[in-house]
């Protein structure tokens, strides 16, 4: 006699027999997702050579011209003052060595410090009012200007020597 769960049944035997059969036709459903084609696209046949590129013909400008001159010899003034300031604040830098913080000489060098600064803040205020005027140009869609461009990159290098003098003498002195 066989033992009741031993027994095959029938109903399932024909269940695992269907799904057997059913599971390799799966694989070949139809899916109803759309996809792109591979096909070669238009954009693709064009190439990824740069295109040709028509240069700007650069048109005079006498009012910028006029500007640009202005705001150089605004920023020669400024040069000649921060170097007249400097040479004095050297001077009282160098009285305050060796002083206290607070003496007499040190206060007079922290003095010379502050009016290097402010000078500093014209020269970047001159900075300013070129990257003003470059915006400006690019809002019309104008090419960049040659003068314009020089002068600031002539700033921008005056405000970079001008920070690097100053932070030269602040450390010379001594700290609180």
């Amino acid at each position: 006699m066989m033992h009741a769960s031993l027994r095959p049944r029938p109903a399932l035997s024909w269940l695992f027999l269907g799904v057997a059969l059913a599971a390799p036709l799966a694989g070949c459903s139809r899916d109803a997702t759309r996809y792109p084609s591979l096909a070669v696209r238009p954009a693709e046949k064009q190439g990824f050579a740069e295109p040709e590129v028509t240069p700007v013909v650069l048109k005079p400008d006498p009012a910028l011209d006029s500007a640009i001159g202005d705001l150089s010899g605004r920023l020669d003034a400024i040069e000649a003052e921060f170097a007249k300031a400097h040479a004095q604040a050297r001077t009282s830098a160098g009285k305050a060595r060796g002083q206290a913080v607070g003496s007499e000489a040190w206060l007079t060098a922290q003095t010379e410090l502050a009016t290097l600064d402010e000078i500093r803040a014209r020269t970047s205020a001159i900075l300013a009012e070129i990257d003003d005027r470059a915006i400006a140009r690019a809002a019309e869609l104008l090419p960049d200007y040659p003068a314009l461009v020089a002068l600031r990159a002539r700033t921008t290098e005056v405000i970079a020597r001008q920070g690097s003098q100053i932070d030269t003498l602040a450390a010379s002195l001594p700290t609180a």
